[in-house]
C-alpha cells in the first residue's frame, strides 16, 4: 500500500452524507472506483477517517494490532445508549472479562443442547406457514425475521414467550436500529433529535423492551434451572472473584443476544431464499444432499454431513454480508505499510466491497457455493471473507448462527418447494445489517 492515499474533501463528504443515508452502497462503490481501495475522508463530514477494503490493513486493525483500535465511540456509544453495555457495545478490560465469562455458552456442547428447542420453534413456525401459504405468495424477509427472533427467544428463555410480547420486542429493536443509523450517518442532526422529541420517543421504546426482558429474568430466579442461554448467564461466575453478574448486566447481555442473535441470521436467510430461487441447480443439489435424512430433523452431530448446504449459506453471506461495514478508532498513532494513522482516526472497514472484489474472488457477482467447500476454502486469502467480523472481537455467536441457518434451510426444504413470483432483482438496504430493500416473494408448495 502506498503511503500516499487519496483524500475526499470534507465539503464533499458532508454534501454526500444525505446520499449516504438514502443508499450508501452505490456511493461507496463509486468512491472505490474513483479513489481506490483505501482513501481518507471525514466521516459524516466531521471525523477524520480512513476507508479501506484492503485485507491486509483490515487484518492489521482487527487482529494484529487490535489493542490499538477501539470500537467507534460515534457508533457504539449510540448503540450502548439503547442496547445497554453488553458484549457488543463494551470495550477494554470490561469487554475481555465479559467475553471470557460468556464464551463457554457458545461451545459445541452447549450448542448441541439448544438444537431440540431450535427445531421445535422452526417446526412450529413452518406449521403456521403451511396454513398461510395458500392465501398467496410469502415475503421471506419478515418470515425469517419472525422465525429467527422466536428461535433466539426460545434459546434464551426456553419457555414460550407470548407472541404479542415477541412482536413488541422485535418491532422496537428494528425502530431503534433505524434511529441509531440516522444518528450515526448524520451526526449533525443529533441536536434536532433532542429538540423534536425523537430521542425521547426511542428511549421509551428501549425502556419498554427492558421491562419485558427484566420480567422474565426476575421470574427465572424463582424457577427450577433451565437448559438455555439465560441460565448460562445467571450461572456464570467471574474467574477473579467467583461472583455472578449483577441483574442489570444480565439484562444488557440478554438484550445484546436478542439483537445480534436474530438480525444477522434473518437477513442471511432472506438473501439465501432470494438466491436459491434464481439458481435451481443449487437447490437441487441441496435437496439431494439432505435426502438421506428422509424428512426428519438432523441431530447436531449430523450437520457436518451437509457441507454443500453450509457452503451455499456461506456464499450467500459473501454476496450479502449481514455485517457489511464496521469501524474502529485508533487509540495512539499507528502505521501500516507506510500509511500514517494518527491517533483518533476512524478506520472504516468495508466488508461488502471486500467480498465483491475481483482481486480476491473470481466472478465476484456469481453465486457459486463451491467456493466454500473444504478444498476451495484453503485457497482463500486471509481476511477476504468476514461475514462475522475478524480478530478477537469476531461475533461470539457465529457458530450458533450457522447452525440455526442450516436447521432452517433443511427443515424448510424438507417441507416446501419455494418458487419465485417474478424475476425482479432485489437490491440491498444497508442499515446496521444488510437487508433486502424490497420483498422477496415466494410461492410455496408442499414438498412431497
Amino acid at each position: 500500500m502506498s503511503a500516499s492515499v487519496p483524500h475526499i474533501p470534507r465539503w464533499k463528504t458532508l454534501f454526500n452524507s444525505f446520499r449516504f443515508v438514502r443508499d450508501p452502497l452505490p456511493l461507496l462503490q463509486e468512491n472505490v472506483h474513483n479513489y481506490g481501495s483505501t482513501y481518507r475522508l471525514h466521516m459524516g463530514g466531521l471525523f477524520p477517517a480512513i476507508f479501506t477494503q484492503n485485507p491486509g490493513l483490515i487484518r492489521h486493525v482487527l487482529q494484529k494490532n487490535h489493542r490499538n483500535y477501539i470500537k467507534s465511540p460515534v457508533h457504539f456509544d449510540k448503540l450502548a445508549h439503547f442496547l445497554g453495555r453488553g458484549l457488543l457495545t463494551s470495550e477494554g478490560d470490561f469487554w475481555l472479562r465479559q467475553r471470557r465469562l460468556i464464551q463457554p455458552g457458545f461451545h459445541r456442547q452447549r450448542l448441541a443442547q439448544l438444537v431440540p428447542n431450535m427445531v421445535s420453534v422452526i417446526d412450529e413456525h413452518l406449521d403456521g406457514l403451511n396454513d398461510r401459504r395458500e392465501a398467496g405468495p410469502i415475503d421471506m424477509y419478515p418470515e425469517m425475521m419472525t422465525l429467527t427472533f422466536n428461535v433466539i427467544a426460545r434459546s434464551i428463555f426456553s419457555q414460550s414467550i407470548p407472541q404479542h410480547e415477541l412482536d413488541v420486542l422485535s418491532k422496537n429493536i428494528t425502530e431503534l436500529q433505524e434511529f441509531v443509523i440516522r444518528q450515526i450517518r448524520q451526526p449533525f442532526l443529533n441536536p434536532l433529535f433532542r429538540i423534536n422529541g425523537a430521542l425521547k420517543r426511542h428511549e421509551q421504546l428501549r425502556d419498554a423492551n427492558n421491562a419485558i426482558t427484566l420480567s422474565y429474568i426476575e421470574a427465572r430466579r424463582n424457577e427450577e434451572p433451565h437448559d438455555d442461554l439465560l441460565q448460562m448467564l445467571l450461572d456464570a461466575r467471574y474467574e477473579d472473584t467467583g461472583e455472578a453478574m449483577l441483574p442489570r448486566q444480565v439484562q444488557d447481555e440478554v438484550t445484546i443476544l436478542f439483537v445480534a442473535g436474530h438480525d444477522t441470521s434473518a437477513n442471511a436467510l432472506a438473501w439465501f431464499w432470494y438466491l436459491l430461487g434464481r439458481h435451481p441447480a443449487v437447490e437441487a443439489r441441496i435437496r439431494e444432499e439432505i435426502s438421506s435424512l428422509r424428512g426428519r430433523a438432523p441431530e447436531f452431530s449430523e450437520l457436518s454431513d451437509f457441507p454443500y448446504t453450509l457452503a451455499a449459506i456461506e456464499e450467500t453471506m459473501r454476496l450479502y454480508p449481514p455485517a457489511w461495514i464496521t469501524d474502529r478508532q485508533a487509540v495512539t498513532d499507528d502505521h501500516y505499510d507506510g500509511l500514517d494513522i494518527p491517533k483518533g482516526t476512524y478506520l472504516i472497514t468495508y466488508f461488502y466491497g471486500l467480498h465483491h472484489n475481483p482481486t480476491y474472488w473470481s466472478e465476484p457477482e456469481a453465486f457459486r457455493p463451491e467456493r466454500f467447500l473444504a478444498s476451495a476454502k484453503k485457497e482463500h486469502e486471509p481476511y477476504t471473507y468476514l461475514p462475522f467480523g475478524g480478530g478477537p472481537r469476531m461475533c461470539i455467536g457465529n457458530h450458533f448462527s450457522l447452525m440455526e441457518m442450516q436447521l432452517v434451510v433443511i427443515r424448510m426444504l424438507q417441507r416446501f418447494k419455494l418458487r419465485p413470483v417474478n424475476e425482479e432483482k432485489v437490491v440491498p438496504l444497508p442499515l446496521v445489517t444488510l437487508r433486502p430493500r424490497t420483498p422477496v416473494w415466494r410461492e410455496m408448495e408442499r414438498a412431497e
